[in-house]
């Protein structure tokens, strides 16, 4: 239901910070024979912070085609934070796109519970036998040090229990993770977001 349309660059990483955080390097020289294992478990560790916690930590482009849409006054998104909602698509049972105007909606941001809120009428259902299509962008920002402290350091703690793990099973998450996570989760309550 959500797709995700860019990944974030390779130079936004954190490479450098992990390579520090595992002491990879210390004492040879750097010749970098490391970057692609590093890159590869740094976006695994960002993926598990993400799927943790329902945020997005760099900013990366999104389609969110619910299921469901619900219309009405309010539709909840899927992901946070939202830096911006560029277009809704209404995609009938034979494939033609209609899209909703810009000033059909407004976006009501919010870190923890994003939504879309439809100005003077409700938002229409979606088309029998068709779809409703959101394109989004959501993340902190579009490098490192935009992203909170305690969600970065989750996501060097989650990369080095990957790389110590790279060749054999590793069983959960460490509990310092689950620590710095806690306040980031969001609690559902009877099929929503609460």
């Amino acid at each position: 239901m959500l797709t995700e349309l860019s990944a974030c660059p390779a130079s936004a990483l954190p490479v450098a910070e992990l390579n520090a955080h595992l002491r990879l390097g210390r004492g040879f020289s750097d010749d970098g024979a490391e970057t692609p294992l590093v890159e590869t478990i740094l976006r695994a560790a960002m993926a598990a912070v993400e799927a943790g916690t329902g945020l997005s930590l760099l900013a990366r482009s999104f389609l969110w085609a619910p299921e469901r849409w619900p219309g009405g006054a309010s539709v909840d998104l899927p992901i946070a934070p939202i830096a911006a909602v560029t277009q809704i698509t209404y995609t009938n049972r034979v494939g033609a796109e209609i899209p909703l105007a810009e000033d059909r909606w407004r976006l009501a941001p919010d870190w923890r519970r994003p939504r879309l809120v439809a100005r003077d009428r409700p938002f229409p259902s979606a088309p029998q036998g068709g779809t409703v299509m959101v394109h989004l962008t959501a993340g902190f920002g579009d490098d490192w040090e935009s992203v909170p402290a305690d969600l970065a350091q989750a996501v060097l703690i989650q990369a080095a229990k990957f790389y110590e793990y790279r060749t054999g099973e590793a069983k959960g998450p460490p509990a310092d993770i689950s620590v710095l996570l806690g306040p980031w989760r969001q609690v559902r309550l009877g099929g929503r977001r609460a």
